[in-house]
């Protein structure tokens, strides 16, 4: 058989693609285990470094969630202390509605508004309004993201954001407070001075108002003891000090009111005083027990106090007369009277007209004969009178 070149060429690649064949197939057998151990080892590696990405994001949102309802816990727990502090305020304006009432009744008392009313705090109001609105728009709920709070600076957290417009409120109201204790204690000094010259003046006239009071018929007080409430609050405080205060304005005031401190015949020209005199129709010497004042015939006479009327007629001397009784011992006469307007057991009040003036009894002329008595003895009224222009101040 002859072999042909080209025959021994095709034979020797085919024993060589077979060898190359039987090698490579021997080195993937060889080979086969370490190659799958290393893709398998790699594609580990790849699942654990995504693991742990993600349990690094997962770590990082539960910070981001925590921080955030932490900061949403501050801002409601701030707000609701704000709450608590308006309401304070509004309960305080009510409590002071009843005293402020009774303070500006007298215009004495009357020294500009409060704190509490326009224009003083109209500013204050707007700001704290308007940041009291942006902190409850970060609290509505955890949808509210976009909320002019929560994203109000770069940089800025809810909290932070929260804690400084809170500051800013609560300054505001802690001038407010200020303010309304100062005009508090502003007041309570006008009520108490004024009180203290009314007291005087009453003091100088003769008449004690804590006597005044203790003699009261109508007035009854009781209860059992018990331990006076001590009070921490400067506003609670304050309010309590006005109060004793105007209590005791209106109670010198009330004394004074009862007492007869008016003019019986204002604008009158007086022509007699008190005390000793030459007698008219005798001639020698005497006591005058009041004032006269020039008058004509059917001038009204007016009550100088409120009381009772206890004698309304014919009185000797007096001619007719009206006698009234004020209380506490002391009682007025209006004497020469040409008719009375009243009768025994009518209650007058200060001012009221009980009767016309004329020249009734032992009189050379018309006038007004007006007295004044404490326990039945005259004394003089100019004292009352006087007081009673020096009290025309501090009873409006």
């Amino acid at each position: 058989m002859t072999i042909r070149p080209w025959m021994a060429a095709v034979t020797f690649c085919f024993a060589g693609m077979f060898t190359v064949g039987y090698l490579a197939a021997t080195s993937y057998l060889v080979l086969r285990d370490d190659l799958i151990g290393a893709t398998m080892a790699r594609q580990a590696r790849m699942q654990h470094d995504y693991e742990d990405r993600i349990s690094a994001l997962r770590a990082q949102v539960d910070r981001v969630t925590s921080r955030q309802l932490l900061d949403q816990q501050v801002v409601e727990e701030k707000v609701a202390k704000l709450m608590q502090q308006q309401l304070a305020l509004s309960e305080r304006h009510g409590k002071l509605d009843a005293l402020l009432n009774r303070a500006d009744a007298g215009s004495a008392l009357d020294d500009g508004p409060l704190p509490d009313e326009k224009p003083v705090t109209d500013g204050r109001r707007a700001d704290a309004s308007g940041a009291i609105d942006a902190i409850m728009g970060s609290t509505g709920g955890a949808t509210q993201k976009s909320s002019a709070l929560a994203y109000a600076a770069t940089g800025e957290s809810v909290a932070d954001r929260a804690d400084r417009l809170f500051s800013r409120v609560t300054l505001s109201l802690k001038d407010l407070e200020h303010e309304q204790i100062g005009r508090i204690q502003s007041l309570t000094a006008g009520a108490s001075e004024t009180a203290n010259a009314i007291q005087t003046i009453l003091q100088r006239s003769g008449f004690d108002v804590a006597e005044a009071a203790e003699t009261d018929a109508e007035t009854g007080i009781g209860g059992p003891f018990v331990e006076p409430e001590a009070f921490n609050d400067p506003f609670q405080a304050s309010i309590n000090d006005l109060d004793d205060a105007l209590d005791r304005l209106d109670n010198v005031r009330r004394t004074a009111r009862k007492l007869p401190f008016g003019n019986p015949s204002p604008g009158a020209g007086i022509t007699s005083r008190f005390g000793n005199r030459t007698d008219p129709f005798l001639g020698r010497l005497a006591l005058h027990a009041g004032i006269d004042f020039r008058v004509g015939t059917g001038t009204e006479v007016r009550s100088t106090g409120a009381g009772t009327v206890v004698v309304a007629g014919r009185n000797g001397g007096y001619g007719n007369m009206v006698e009234i009784d004020h209380g506490d011992g002391l009682t007025t006469r209006y004497a020469h009277l040409s008719r009375v307007l009243v009768k025994v057991g009518d209650h007058v009040e200060a001012a009221d007209a009980v009767g016309l003036s004329g020249t009734t009894g032992r009189s050379t002329g018309p006038h007004l004969h007006y007295e004044v008595r404490r326990d039945g003895k005259a004394v003089d009224p100019m004292r009352f009178l006087t007081a009673g222009m020096k009290l025309t101040t501090y009873m409006d």
